[in-house]
């Protein structure tokens, strides 16, 4: 039951995450989290679509990490490739999102994704089913060459957006805000159902010990 409620909770962060990065795609014009500039540059260079770039570079990522350090990756991170591609095609297929007006109406948008991205990366991640392809690949560097995890991020991030933006990717100004806008919102939404992840497991320990005890008595 336990396994279930996290991984519910992983499933759902996942569809909300997802949905956060269609609705900043969506107004790509005003710039987008640097993984993201890589895979919209490869959609409008080589096709495929944005979905499947995220998935392909996700696997990529996790390859890299088994090689490096296998203790990163678990069942959770190849849904989390998986997935979040998935969830990003398909709405971008349903198109149901607000889309660009090119007016002030798009900074609202985009202020929205980066919430809602942070949101549900908070939720997924307080599943603790298994990190992301990318957390994953920067923490197992952050190991291996003893440099702090912020800073592997930023260096990493950095190369990534600069490889993004030398293929034609989105860079703007909210590229660069993008960390510092989703990581508070990011962090608050993990303690948040981390907790009440903690709070539901302890309800149910509690009535699976008065079951014992009255099977016992």
């Amino acid at each position: 039951m336990k396994q279930m409620i996290r991984w519910g909770f992983f499933f759902l962060g996942i569809m909300i995450f997802s949905m956060g990065i269609t609705l900043a795609i969506n107004v790509q014009h005003l710039g987008i989290h640097p993984w993201d500039v890589l895979n919209v540059a490869f959609f409008n260079h080589i096709g495929l679509s944005i979905g499947s770039w995220a998935i392909i570079i996700s696997g990529l990522l996790i390859l890299i990490t088994l090689i490096m350090d296998r203790r990163y990756i678990r069942l959770g991170t190849f849904f989390n490739a998986f997935l979040v591609g998935l969830f990003v095609d398909f709405y971008m297929w349903l198109d149901f999102l607000p889309t660009a007006t090119n007016s002030w109406i798009d900074i609202l948008v985009i202020l929205a994704g980066i919430a809602v991205m942070g949101f549900g990366g908070g939720m997924y991640n307080a599943g603790g089913v298994g990190a992301g392809p990318r957390d994953g690949f920067m923490l197992s560097i952050s190991d291996k060459t003893g440099m702090s995890i912020s800073r592997v991020r930023i260096i990493v991030e950095t190369l990534v957006l600069v490889l993004g933006l030398l293929v034609g990717g989105p860079v703007f100004v909210f590229t660069f805000l993008f960390t510092f806008i989703q990581s508070p919102i990011f962090q608050r939404s993990y303690l948040f159902f981390k907790k009440w992840i903690k709070k539901i497991e302890g309800k149910l320990d509690g009535r699976n010990q008065v079951a014992v005890k009255k099977e016992l008595s």
